[in-house]
């Protein structure tokens, strides 16, 4: 079973929130609710979202100046703005900011759904599926292998294998490892026990032709082995 696109909606008019938190969801994105800027901005520290929608005119902080701060932790991070500013000079300043999309309201729903699977194509490989070094990894069918042999990933090491992917290139924290696994109650262990499954997927990945790297004091890289098919 593919897992839901995670996404932080920080919207502050609570009717057009709750109802545009029942379409996404109904169109199958996990969605978190941040009624404010300062709310979003403590979402935005402690959870790994896919993607972000936000509205410009948000109380507490004001929605460029969530996105500048986001942008400054999360590179990476897809983030379209909803906003009701519709003037040249807003758009030019929400996308220096750093949005990779401007949407104004009012906006007809199935137009924001496109957009966003846009956003998602534009950061996610091709499919559902991954290919580094010898590791083939689809989402959709939750299938890895290796050299085509079949990988037997329990749900944490899948969680963290699909993390690391979908990060490579960037260093994963502990706590962006933590935060994925809160989605998972199979089995137990806290953060702790990351380096153990650290090590069984280091095991897990020895012929893949990549290697997981310690990167001390920050937390943890995929990456190409040099000299190795």
């Amino acid at each position: 079973m593919q897992a839901a696109t995670s996404l932080l909606l920080a919207e502050d008019d609570s009717i057009l929130a709750d109802a545009l938190s029942s379409q996404l969801r109904r169109a199958g994105f996990d969605v978190e609710l941040a009624p404010n800027g300062a709310v979003a901005e403590y979402l935005l520290r402690r959870q790994v979202f896919d993607l972000t929608i936000l509205d410009l005119d948000l109380p507490m902080v004001d929605g460029l100046t969530v996105l500048r701060n986001a942008r400054a932790d999360h590179h990476l991070l897809p983030v379209l703005i909803l906003t009701a500013m519709d003037s040249l000079d807003a758009r030019v300043a929400g996308l220096n900011a750093g949005a990779d999309d401007y949407l104004t309201k009012p906006f007809d729903f199935p137009e924001l759904e496109a957009r966003l699977h846009a956003l998602l194509r534009r950061t996610r490989p091709a499919g559902s599926g991954t290919e580094m070094g010898q590791l083939s990894f689809d989402r959709d069918t939750r299938r890895a292998t290796v050299r085509g042999e079949p990988l037997d990933l329990s749900p944490r090491e899948w969680m963290l294998l699909d993390l690391l992917l979908s990060q490579r290139d960037r260093v994963v924290t502990k706590d962006q490892i933590s935060q994925a696994w809160m989605q998972d109650r199979s089995e137990s262990g806290g953060a702790n026990s990351i380096e153990v499954y650290i090590h069984r997927l280091r095991r897990k990945l020895e012929h893949s032709g990549l290697s997981i790297r310690t990167v001390r004091g920050l937390g943890y890289l995929l990456e190409t082995e040099t000299g190795r098919p």
